[in-house]
């Protein structure tokens, strides 16, 4: 029965790939790792089969040779952001006997973004009282990779005035800060050009490039200075457009102009500024449109504060995203094998399901029954795949479709659900033999009887269906009572094998026969039986005068 039905546990299969591939590049012999031969392929029917048409579009299985493609373009940074892993999960299936396996596809990051800075130039004010050795900030450059391809060096342009430091901040990202080597005279030179050139960590390595003009000023002696460097909240993704994230501080200790502060956004994708937006004069972070914690859980970019003279400090804002129960589940067929024989055996998996709740946590836990009085069962395997199976004996005759609702619910508060309706056909199986109606019938015919009169009628029923419950009628033997050898009852009469009508063959004579015991056979499409008796007295006519 085992080999009948689909394995209990679905398995998984792994696979590693770079992004950025061309369509058509091969990503894994999945037909081989799966245990399929090249023989069985056509039978087994295998394919890609998932509940988000998302997954599904970017892989395709080839029905010649099994091995798993890439059927669409694959970009880490537009499926994974900014996350350290990256993968599509799927599921694959295949029939005679029906399974599902889970595959896992991980996206390797390749260096194919390279370092950016937000503007094409910095600007930055020094004064000429500024001692040598005062370090100020620049602005980090942003690289979408991730890993090693996203760690990023910076180097400046040689200039005897200038030199290059870098500072490790709390995440491990190196902050460039330009350093004073030497006094500067505005009256000498009032203005420096410099080239920024920051590099990753890729091979072959990417570089970006912004300039930096250093104009000298007479005074402005203290850059902006944020109360923390890292500013930390958190929201839940229904808050409504508008509301106040969370408020920074910066100060500047000089006075006039130079000493007032304006806020910014930093180096940051142009994202960020669609979702939040900061106000340059109080410094409060506010949301600017819905936040959907499925697509982004954690928001992290660089605010700027500048002060009248052009010095600038920078903090690091980091917004995580709490998760509201706002997705149902969802319920998708896999596969439904109808109709199903009314003899298969109890276990026999009839439809493959999945349930896939878009949310995380208890949200996102999903629960499965049937609803409605069937002989069905809902199994958890894994994935988020269900099968149904049969829980007990199908029998056609007493119930022909079995109709039950998939429930799907998650475990938030409140709870949210979604059914969909399985309708599942029972085939006929021969297992119901003819019935007749009557186990003994008998009738009395007159002697010299006309040759085809009706002597009975018979009726049997068979409770399967189509060619199985079709039933013709047959002689099965019998005897004659009377002296000498019993002849036979074929001679006699005949039944006709779709109406069951039971007709003399010639005329009877009493003198020689007086009673006529035979049975008739019922016999379905499927060649199953059942019998009656026949019971026939001939009844005397004065036919015959005295004889002397």
């Amino acid at each position: 029965l085992l080999c009948l039905c689909c394995r209990a546990a679905a398995e998984r299969v792994r696979y590693a790939i770079a992004e950025e591939l061309p369509t058509g590049s091969l990503v894994g012999p999945l037909a081989r790792d799966l245990g399929l031969s090249p023989d069985q392929l056509p039978a087994r029917k295998l394919r890609v089969a998932s509940a988000g048409k998302k997954q599904q579009k970017y892989f395709t299985v080839s029905e010649e040779n099994g091995n798993l493609y890439v059927s669409e373009r694959l970009d880490r940074e537009e499926l994974c952001g900014e996350s350290a892993s990256c993968s599509i999960s799927f599921e694959a299936l295949v029939h005679n006997p029906l399974n599902v396996f889970h595959v896992d596809v991980i996206i390797q990051d390749v260096n194919d973004n390279s370092p950016t800075f937000r503007k094409a130039a910095l600007e930055l004010e020094i004064g000429e009282w500024v001692p040598p050795g005062t370090r100020f900030p620049l602005e980090m450059a942003r690289d979408a990779d991730v890993g090693s391809n996203s760690m990023l060096t910076y180097q400046l342009s040689n200039n005897p005035s200038f030199s290059l430091a870098l500072k490790e901040n709390s995440g491990g990202k190196k902050q460039p800060e330009l350093v004073l080597e030497r006094a500067l005279d505005r009256e000498k030179q009032s203005s420096f050009e410099l080239l920024l050139t920051a590099t990753d960590g890729g091979d072959p390595a990417k570089s970006g490039t912004v300039q930096v003009r250093v104009n000298v000023t007479d005074l402005n002696d203290n850059p902006p200075v944020f109360s923390k460097s890292i500013y930390e909240a958190r929201v839940a993704e229904n808050m409504p457009a508008g509301s106040l994230v969370l408020r920074v501080r910066a100060t500047d200790t000089d006075a006039g102009s130079n000493g007032q502060v304006s806020y910014s956004f930093g180096n940051v994708p142009v994202e960020i500024q669609s979702f939040f937006a900061v106000d340059s004069e109080s410094g409060e972070v506010r949301t600017m449109g819905s936040l959907d914690f499925e697509e982004t859980t954690k928001y992290i970019f660089e605010l700027e504060a500048r002060d009248g003279g052009g010095l600038t400090g920078h903090c690091e804002i980091q917004i995580d995203i709490t998760d509201v129960n706002d997705n149902a589940p969802e319920i998708t067929i896999l596969s439904l094998s109808s109709p199903v024989p009314e003899d298969a055996p109890v276990g026999t998996v009839v439809a493959l399901l999945n349930v896939d709740d878009a949310d995380s946590g208890e949200n996102g836990e999903v629960s499965c029954e049937l609803s409605g009085e069937a002989a069905l069962s809902i199994v958890a395997s894994s994935g988020g795949s269900y099968k149904v199976v049969t829980a007990s004996a199908l029998d056609r005759e007493q119930a022909a479709e079995h109709r039950v609702w998939v429930v799907a619910r998650d475990r938030g508060r409140p709870a949210l659900w979604s059914r969909r309706e399985l309708s599942l056909e029972v085939s006929d199986v021969n297992d119901n033999a003819p019935v007749f109606s009557e186990a003994a019938y008998s009738a009395y015919v007159r002697e010299n009887n006309l040759a085809g009169a009706l002597v009975l009628r018979v009726s049997a029923r068979d409770a399967d269906a189509g060619a199985n419950g079709r039933v013709s009628y047959w002689l099965a033997g019998g005897s004659a009572g009377a002296a000498g050898a019993a002849p036979l009852v074929s001679s006699f009469f005949a039944v006709d094998s779709e109406s069951g009508e039971v007709r003399t063959m010639g005329s009877l004579d009493f003198e020689e026969t007086t009673k006529y015991i035979f049975e008739l056979e019922a016999r379905d499409g499927g060649g199953l039986t059942g019998h009656c008796e026949i019971q026939i007295d001939i009844t005397d006519v004065n036919d015959n005068a005295p004889e002397i």
